[in-house]
């Protein structure tokens, strides 16, 4: 196991009720933390304190150090009680695993412009927040759009830089951030660098998922003509600079994890699934500087 301990790098786990066996079937790949995660709902039947049992004896038996670094529920909040559930549970049960971060989908009033999310925003994530924080847990929101535009919301109002303004005015909580990931902002061609650099002090969590943008056909035919102009990719795959992404944490005091979102490459996918995360795995552990390497005694 590394001793970088600023930052880790992992994987996302989030397989319902096999979560603590696929864990056990890839700790010993090297990944150094594992984020839970589930999507819309958590499946009828899973016991979160339970899960959190089962996972800690994996992680334990291991004998790597690996960790938890997140929880995650990626529905949709201000429309679904029952993702409001999940939220608070996961709030409730986050120190058994060993975590104080829980991450997610800001959600969305559906089909109507992201400012008229805001009221229902802050009148579902105020009580969470003040949960989270009495518990000493803090919320991040991922940046993915899931297909939302400024004028027609889906699932997710926190995907771009106006809305984190709107949304941090409508309920400045300390312990509300950001899941952070260049790949979505990439997929609306924003520069993620300058962006981190701004942000940075919001950024609780990454996601480690990459980009490709083909230029040239944004040049020649624009983002509406239907065709695919950017491909989600692995780490080491793409187009991002990581190792100007972990300068720029680590000279801004980050401490927390990177974990690496696969099942999107369009190549390293299906049975070159592992191959893709272990190469995303083992990049940014180089971008991070490599083998960590202690000073010499006195120095």
């Amino acid at each position: 196991m590394t001793e970088h301990r600023d930052i880790l790098i992992g994987t996302m786990a989030g397989k319902d009720d096999r979560t603590a066996q696929y864990i056990q079937r890839i700790a010993p790949l090297g990944f150094e933390c594992f984020q839970i995660n589930f999507f819309k709902t958590m499946p009828a039947g899973i016991d979160l304190a339970k899960l959190a049992g089962d996972v800690r004896r994996v992680l334990d038996e291991a004998g790597r150090g690996q960790v938890v670094s997140a929880l995650g529920m990626y529905g949709n909040p201000l429309e679904d009680a029952a993702c409001v559930r999940v939220w608070e549970q996961m709030i409730d049960t986050a120190e058994a695993f060993g975590t104080n971060l829980v991450c997610g989908f800001a959600g969305a009033v559906e089909g109507k412009p992201v400012p008229e999310s805001m009221n229902r925003y802050a009148e579902v994530f105020g009580p969470l927040a003040k949960r989270a924080a009495d518990r000493g847990v803090r919320l991040a929101f991922e940046n993915c759009p899931m297909g939302s535009t400024w004028h027609r919301a889906r699932m997710n109002i926190a995907y771009c830089p106006a809305a984190w303004e709107m949304m941090f005015d409508a309920l400045p909580a300390d312990n509300i951030g950001l899941e952070w990931e260049p790949c979505h902002q990439m997929c609306q061609l924003i520069d993620p660098l300058p962006q981190l650099r701004q942000w940075i002090g919001k950024v609780f969590h990454l996601h480690g998922k990459d980009a490709t943008i083909d230029h040239e056909l944004v040049a020649r035919h624009g983002i509406q003509a239907g065709q695919k102009f950017a491909h989600h990719r692995t780490p080491g795959f793409g187009d991002t600079n990581w190792t100007d992404v972990i300068s720029i944490l680590r000279m801004n005091g980050y401490q927390g994890a990177i974990d690496i979102e696969g099942w999107h490459d369009p190549v390293y996918r299906g049975e070159l699934e592992m191959t893709g995360q272990v190469h995303g795995l083992h990049h940014l552990q180089r971008c991070r500087g490599g083998a960590f390497i202690p000073n010499p005694e006195g120095f």
